[in-house]
Order: structure tokens, then C-alpha cells, then sequence
């Protein structure tokens, strides 16, 4: 899919990766410590795991023809029918406020719909306040919930 940022005028390409190259591990290397300080890129291994997980759909965004954002989607069917979930949103600071994030996000949203899911979950730092402008301007609700997390 390519959106035109209709603000800066800048096509965005988003596409489902399902090949895992040189350039992807490369991306991938560039772009986590920007999302994570605690946790390494993934490994070719690991990347190729991901791209091959029915579970996982990771989605790459381009801009001028360079991998400048990523998204992963993981759908799970529950007794309640087909949930998603986005994680590790992540767009180069280089390239942020060219609407990498809202193509993004809009691909991975049209493809869980596709796919038959009936809800889609994020989580978002309060601290990431552009991110929760974006994800409040496509339609996602501050849900009253409390999140747990188990560490094993």
C-alpha cells in the first residue's frame, strides 16, 4: 500500500515482510534502539521466525525507497472470536512527522479487518505523547483496564 501524506506531500510504502534480508536485519538493527534501550535487535534467525509465525504479521515502512518503520501484528483466536494486537511501533526519528506511523498503522488495521478481527489492542507510553495523539486521531479509545505483566 502507498500513502500520500497529504501535510508533507511524501509517499509512504507499507508492505508485509515476508523475505528477510540484509536490508531488514539492517533496519531492524537501526531501528530498536530507538524503540528499546533494554532489548536488542532481533537476529536474522529470529526476524525470519517472525515473518514465518501465522501468528505475526510484520509490516515495513518505506519512504524513498528506505526501511524507515516497522509494525508487528499478532492475531489470536480466542473462544470470543479473532483479537489482534499491535506491538513495537517503531519510525526513525529521521522520518517521523511524514505520516510513517499513521500508514502504518492504518495497513495494519485494514489487514486485521481483513482477517477477521474484532478488536484491536495497543499499549502506548503516557510519554510518547505524539504516538497517543496518532492513535487517538485513528480511532483508538482509552480503554479503562489494568494491564499485568508476569516476567519469567
Amino acid at each position: 500500500m502507498i500513502t500520500e501524506h497529504p501535510e508533507v506531500g511524501v509517499a509512504v510504502e507499507v508492505s508485509i515482510c515476508e523475505v528477510i534480508d540484509d536490508e531488514v536485519v539492517a533496519a531492524f538493527e537501526h531501528l530498536v534502539p530507538q524503540l528499546s534501550s533494554s532489548n536488542r535487535p532481533p537476529s536474522r534467525a529470529a526476524l525470519e521466525e517472525i515473518a514465518a509465525d501465522r501468528a505475526s504479521t510484520l509490516f515495513v515502512a518505506r519512504l524513498h525507497g528506505r526501511i524507515v518503520g516497522t509494525l508487528t501484528l499478532a492475531m489470536f483466536r480466542i473462544p470470543t472470536g479473532v483479537r489482534a494486537w499491535i506491538e513495537d511501533v517503531v519510525v526513525d526519528s529521521e522520518a517521523r512527522g511524514h505520516g510513517v506511523g499513521e500508514a502504518l498503522n492504518k495497513e495494519a488495521l485494514r489487514y486485521a479487518k481483513d482477517n477477521g478481527a474484532i478488536t484491536v489492542d495497543l499499549t502506548s507510553r503516557p510519554s510518547r505523547e505524539a504516538a497517543n495523539r496518532l492513535y487517538q486521531r485513528l480511532g483508538f479509545e482509552l480503554r479503562n483496564t489494568n494491564v499485568y505483566r508476569y516476567t519469567l
